[in-house]
């Protein structure tokens, strides 16, 4: 099994810390583990699976949300171009 530390982690997967434990917490994030009481690692095995997982997930499931209306603002309007 390969382990990686913290920092080769965040090459990995571009997610703050914050965010990888909330996911970790609600079982979306492979866990962590300590090697010794100063050295947390996780199972590179695991996290490559992650992100294969989220890529598989994602493949042709984009999305388009539209974006709000800013022309009925009420603060700051933006203006019509025919205007």
């Amino acid at each position: 099994m390969r382990t990686v530390r913290r920092s080769q982690l965040r090459e990995i997967v571009p997610l703050s810390d914050t965010t990888i434990y909330e996911m970790e917490q609600r079982g979306e994030f492979p866990r962590r583990f300590n090697l010794t009481p100063r050295c947390v690692v996780w199972d590179l095995a695991e996290v490559e699976a992650w992100v294969q997982a989220r890529r598989n997930a994602s493949a042709g499931t984009v999305e388009i949300t539209p974006g709000p209306d800013v022309r009925s603002r009420k603060t700051r309007p933006v203006k019509s171009d025919r205007e």
